[in-house]
């Protein structure tokens, strides 16, 4: 009861940040044995503004890529609390309620194409299935994806690439070259924003291929994952 306490309270937390009311509920019950603590299940309804079509098909060549801040925060906190890792830093789960800022872009520009959460499988499967689904081409640049000094730290004492860990309040933005500096900098004016960058463009070609320009200036493909390096999370 104390966990389903702190649970209802993060819950309502949660609600407020986003501006949204919990309207209905459910329970469910199993076997004794078969559940684990307690599982959670929402559905959001919410109202698309007209003239706004979002699509992953939409992806255009020259269209650049922003992410809203840090990637890898979320797995990397968790995969650390279910292992029980200590290190000297807070690694903090990157959750975070989106739709405020999403409103945001959309009401000052209209060349937005795609928008996309890099849950399961990161940031280099999101974009798979993006170039996937688009036909495009990505080109990646690591020197400008932010990932934090410690989650990278991490990521590395673990074998871990923080492009494959899941993220949750992370939003990807592909704009139109012309309207990006200003998508960008009213990203970075909302709190969840403030680390955004420009990672990367779709580039003019066909090929489906997820390409990274890497710090030393080779260029590799960025496969889908292979399983999964975390279980479930998100």
């Amino acid at each position: 009861m104390d966990d389903l306490w702190k649970i209802v309270h993060s819950i309502k937390y949660a609600a407020d940040k986003a501006g949204v009311k919990i309207v209905t509920g459910d329970t469910k019950v199993v076997e004794k044995g078969k559940g684990d603590k307690i599982f959670i299940n929402t559905t959001g309804v919410g109202i698309v503004k007209e003239g706004v079509n979002i699509s992953p098909e939409n992806c255009k060549a020259g269209d650049k890529i922003i992410v809203s801040g840090t990637i890898a925060d979320h797995g990397t906190c968790i995969m650390s609390l279910r292992a029980g890792l200590e290190f000297d830093t807070e690694i903090k789960s990157d959750t975070a309620p989106l739709n405020h800022m999403v409103k945001e872009i959309l009401g000052i520009s209209d060349k937005i194409n795609v928008l996309r959460d890099p849950t399961r499988g990161g940031l280099a499967s999101t974009l798979n299935e993006i170039a996937s689904s688009s036909g495009k081409g990505i080109m990646l640049y690591e020197n400008q994806i932010p990932v934090r000094e410690d989650v990278k730290g991490v990521c590395e004492l673990l074998g871990l690439d923080p492009l494959y860990v899941a993220n949750e309040g992370k939003l990807l933005v592909f704009v139109a070259e012309e309207d990006t500096e200003k998508v960008l900098k009213t990203i970075r004016q909302n709190e969840y924003g403030k680390n955004a960058a420009v990672i990367g463009e779709v580039e003019n070609t066909n090929d489906k291929i997820v390409k990274i320009k890497t710090s030393i200036g080779t260029t590799r493909i960025v496969d889908m994952i292979s399983g999964e390096q975390l279980p479930r999370i998100c």
